[in-house]
């Protein structure tokens, strides 16, 4: 009797997951995004692989999700370059020009803190790179995101993006921020604060090519 309940319940999540995932692929198509819906994590991995080349440099966004999937060890085997302002011993001044690197890179990769079913990307950021490299600069970029990242509107989009991903991120970086005391946003002056930088990307910027894949398993937060 339980299982057969928990499987009524997954299928019943996965069916509305699904819908507002192929409404969302659909909006982005029409504000001029690459978009596509994978089942399963594997079959984004194999779409994303083929992007990369022996030789190219490839940066990430600081994305919990891709490190889920993986997807620095398989780049690193497949022979790119890997800039990484996160390697251990780097000092400040090194992992600043590396972040610059990152913007003109071949391929970037990162994830979305909310993307909505009108096809819109939020995300919020503290210093910025991550940010100014989705606006424009790097070659090719792919953002990777699990259905829980889909919300409805912009409203419920920034709310997400507040009071969910920027205090959990927080509490990741073991940031003494009011946020990681409370749980949401308090929109505070602390120096520590992640959230200096909201973005809304409401149509492709016109000279950067980014593709937006949606995988139906909830990844990151």
């Amino acid at each position: 009797m339980g299982d057969s309940i928990d499987n009524f319940v997954s299928g019943l999540n996965s069916w509305y997951s699904t819908s507002i995932a192929v409404k969302a692929i659909d909006a982005l198509r029409k504000n001029h995004f690459d978009a596509g819906f994978f089942d399963s994590r594997e079959e984004a991995i194999n779409i994303i692989m083929d992007f990369v080349k022996p030789g190219m440099t490839v940066a990430f966004g600081g994305s919990q999700t891709l490190k889920q999937l993986g997807l620095d060890l398989l780049i690193a085997e497949a022979g790119a370059i890997i800039l990484d302002h996160n390697k251990e011993g780097l000092s400040q001044e090194e992992k600043i020009e590396i972040m610059r690197k990152q913007q003109v890179c071949d391929l970037f990769l990162c994830s979305s803190n909310a993307i909505t079913t009108q096809g819109e990307i939020y995300n919020i950021d503290g210093n910025g790179n991550r940010l100014s490299a989705l606006i424009f600069g790097p070659k090719k970029t792919i953002i990777v995101a699990g259905v829980n990242k889909l919300c409805l509107n912009e409203s419920t989009a920034w709310d997400r993006v507040r009071n969910l991903a920027a205090p959990i991120n927080m509490k990741r970086l073991n940031r003494q921020t009011p946020c990681t005391e409370k749980g949401v946003c308090m929109d505070c002056r602390d120096d520590a604060r992640g959230c200096n930088i909201f973005l809304a990307l409401k149509r492709k910027p016109s000279l950067s090519d980014i593709s937006v894949f949606i995988i139906n398993e909830s990844l990151g937060f």
